[in-house]
């Protein structure tokens, strides 16, 4: 038996092979294209990689061109958290020495000693793994987003509270086309102030609003006109434009995440486990294109529900040592699965009676706060969505909380 292990870099990769003993028998390096690619699938080939019995390959990534090429036929590939590589580097050598090469050699010889604790990256089908890119991406985006749009508030905080004050009352604040608008059309608070009631309602238009135009512009124009401090000419015009360069950003981002969640709502719907998804309260199109963008569709990836669960973060986790044992929250886990399950369950509890009642048992009997009993709520959701994916069966109210239904009754 032959195992891989890859030290992968920005331009170029090292490559070592070890057997059964642990005795290196070949190693390379390579570049990070095609050619480098063909080099080391040759290399495979030479020491007895084949369809039928393909050498397992390490590496400390789980994308990229050469991950693609790797996947490729039946090759199970290894994903090592970098965390745990370097664990078992010093397993070798506690001078805490490293080189490329050697990290090649420690990857492959975690395969050789320990490969059936790690999971090989799961086998999902084309279309689950370019929702997995477009739903990463949006919320990628959102997040992009967001960030933009808190430093222009701190900005408009300093200079501008008059803007603040007039996208108070919208959803979505100063993400919405009609505040970018606005601040276009007045960059400073002395420019606002001298907007007429024709000019405000122009700008509504042009963003795209359709109803209550005159009777926002007049409440804008009132804000606008308002007492506010200021500060001095000359600093206010400076702020002014850098506050355009964030409104600059903020458009571009806000389209971005506009068109990857137009493209997440084009694309989603064609999986076949998107049924099962969607029939969970507080999972819409977005949030149930984030979660099987991290679990995947290969039914083999998870054991049973406690993997899930435990990938998720949504468990606790014991530690117990001698006459001590602490139960807590668990902090190794997929961060972006666990921020999907804390929406999930937060929209979960105004959706669903049972879920709303699950809550308030564990507010009220168990003493939880709210994050901990949102977790718990996460965790129980989460493994039933395993159960019904596993059988393709869709959420049933009754069956998911029969004892919380009847308290509540």
């Amino acid at each position: 038996m032959i195992y891989c292990g890859i030290d992968w870099a920005e331009k170029t990769h090292d490559v070592a092979l070890v057997d059964d003993t642990g005795q290196l028998v070949a190693k390379r390096h390579i570049t990070d294209d095609a050619s480098g690619y063909k080099i080391l699938l040759d290399l495979l080939a030479e020491h007895g990689d084949s369809e039928a019995n393909p050498i397992p390959v390490a590496i400390e990534t789980s994308r990229g061109l050469l991950v693609a090429v790797l996947r490729t036929g039946t090759r199970k590939v290894f994903a090592i958290n970098p965390m745990a590589a370097a664990r078992y580097r010093d397993r070798h050598a506690v001078s805490r020495k490293k080189s490329d090469p050697g990290d090649a050699l420690v990857l492959a010889n975690i395969l050789r000693t320990d490969m059936h604790a790690h999971r090989p990256l799961p086998d999902d089908c084309d279309l689950a793994r370019a929702i997995a890119v477009l739903a990463r991406a949006q919320q990628d985006a959102t997040w992009n987003r967001q960030q933009i749009a808190n430093q222009l508030r701190s900005l408009l905080r300093e200079f501008y509270p008059a803007a603040l004050d007039a996208v108070a009352t919208w959803a979505n604040g100063l993400c919405r086309p009609e505040a970018r608008e606005l601040l276009k059309s007045a960059p400073t608070p002395d420019k606002a102030a001298r907007l007429t009631r024709a000019q405000i309602q122009a700008a509504l238009r042009r963003a795209g609003r359709k109803r209550g135009i005159e009777a926002e512009a007049d409440r804008l124009r009132d804000i606008f006109r308002g007492d506010y401090a200021h500060q001095l000419p000359l600093v206010e015009e400076a702020l002014g434009k850098q506050m355009l360069a964030l409104v600059v950003q903020l458009e571009a981002a806000c389209t971005a995440a506009n068109d990857l969640a137009n493209a997440v709502e084009e694309t989603f719907p064609q999986h076949p486990d998107a049924e099962v998804l969607l029939s969970f309260p507080g999972l819409g199109v977005q949030l149930g294109a984030r979660v099987l963008a991290k679990i995947g569709d290969d039914r083999r990836r998870f054991a049973d529900a406690r993997g899930l669960k435990a990938y998720a973060g949504s468990s606790p986790i014991t530690r117990a040592s001698g006459k001590k044992s602490s139960i807590t929250r668990r902090w190794i886990k997929n961060d972006r699965l666990n921020h999907a399950g804390y929406l999930w369950a937060f929209s979960a509890i105004t959706a669903s009676p049972g879920a709303k009642a699950h809550y308030r048992c564990r507010r009220d009997d168990h003493g939880d706060w709210h994050a901990a009993a949102q977790r718990n709520l996460f965790n129980r959701m989460i493994g039933q969505l395993y159960h019904c994916l596993q059988e393709h069966e869709l959420f049933d109210e009754q069956t998911a909380f029969p004892t919380a239904l009847a308290a509540a009754a």
